[in-house]
């Protein structure tokens, strides 16, 4: 197939996880045969901080402004099979008006899905989705699952709602013989909607065993956090040093954004990246954490400071285990080429629908 997508950013990972997952998910798409042509708005923001110019995976459009690019995205709509227009895509109504209109299957895919239901609750209309909203659509895929699942449908209007969850490259995401120099790290972006585990999971077993360190990567974190001398900061994080950092610490924190967890099925990349790459994980927990990893056996739980500082406190075999056997869970179900999987066979089915009928119906 030849799928057309809409995005945010590719090139840029910079407080951006939808790079990361694209970067694999292409990839995937590419070995299977599909022809993937991805465009991305040149904002100040990215265009500062871009760490890919390009790709094979993909064929990588990067333009100023929508007017000169949409004779462009036109031409390439009327030959493909999927158009996709993706949450926080900075034309994403235009995008989303072309790809209804442009005859092949249309999809949309909510890499944010709880953000984009809050800001529908609270403002009644989405930046990045018509006043239609998802109803032209003829597929709608979700990063999370559960109950956000109707709510598209609901709220929003969507007419079918998969979801496509995060994943892992296993070419990138592997054990590294690096040396443990921390006790726990936490890799993130800052969120003050996920400030306070933070604070309660990572600064609050850092202030209580100030003899371990403590590592700390992501962008966009205020001069008023409160450090300790304990941890150690890696402002930017690429993803390309993903695994090395991971694999640096003896243990690994997921935090969820509290709009995330709220809903529930809400796996964050980086579980399946430190699954990935062998290093036991712990997490807050929220409903369908047990959907992706088994835990206690996969995963550890952590409800309150004593229960991350109680995972700490595992003998490192202990650690050894659980890692490994997150990692084979996530090899056998979690990777960037299961998803592409999944992908194909909605388009697929969607096509099949299309071919039956003579035509979209929008």
């Amino acid at each position: 197939m030849k799928i057309v997508i809409f995005g945010l950013s590719i090139s840029s990972s910079w407080g951006n996880g939808h790079a990361t997952l694209w970067r694999g998910l292409t990839k995937a798409l590419a070995r299977r045969g599909h022809n993937i042509v991805f465009y991305e708005k040149d904002t100040d923001y990215y265009r500062a901080h871009r760490d890919m110019t390009s790709t094979g995976a993909c064929h990588l459009h990067i333009y100023s402004d929508w007017v000169s690019v949409r004779s462009q995205a036109r031409r390439d709509l009327a030959d493909a099979d999927v158009g996709m227009v993706t949450s926080y895509c900075p034309d994403g109504i235009a995008a989303g008006e072309e790809v209804c209109d442009s005859g092949c299957a249309s999809a949309f895919y909510d890499l944010d899905t709880p953000i984009t239901l809050l800001t529908w609750e609270r403002e009644g209309n989405v930046p990045y989705i018509g006043p239609r909203r998802l109803a032209d659509f003829d597929i709608v895929f979700s990063y999370t699952g559960g109950t956000a699942l109707s709510r598209l449908k609901d709220d929003l209007g969507a007419r079918r709602v998969v979801p496509l969850y995060g994943s892992a490259d296993p070419e990138c995401h592997v054990p590294l013989p690096v040396e443990k120099q921390a006790r726990l790290s936490y890799l993130g972006t800052y969120a003050p909607d996920r400030q306070d585990k933070v604070d309660r999971f990572f600064i609050g077993a850092a202030r209580q065993r100030p003899q371990c360190a403590f590592t700390l990567g992501g962008a966009q974190y205020p001069a008023n956090f409160p450090w300790t001398s304990n941890i150690y900061f890696w402002r930017h994080v690429a993803p390309g040093d993903h695994p090395a950092f991971y694999c640096s610490s003896r243990l690994t924190l997921n935090v969820t954004r509290a709009s995330m967890a709220a809903l529930g099925y809400c796996p964050a990349g980086r579980l399946f990246e430190a699954a990935a790459c062998g290093v036991p994980v712990v997490t807050d927990t929220w409903c369908g954490l047990e959907h992706f990893f088994q835990p206690g056996s996969e995963i550890l739980p952590a409800a309150t400071t004593d229960d991350v500082l109680a995972a700490m406190d595992l003998t490192d075999r202990e650690l050894m285990a659980i890692g490994h056997r997150a990692r084979e869970r996530t090899l056998a179900q979690h990777t960037a080429d299961q998803r592409a999987a999944e992908l194909e066979v909605a388009l697929e089915g969607l096509r099949a629908t299309v071919s039956q009928q003579g035509q979209v119906t929008h």
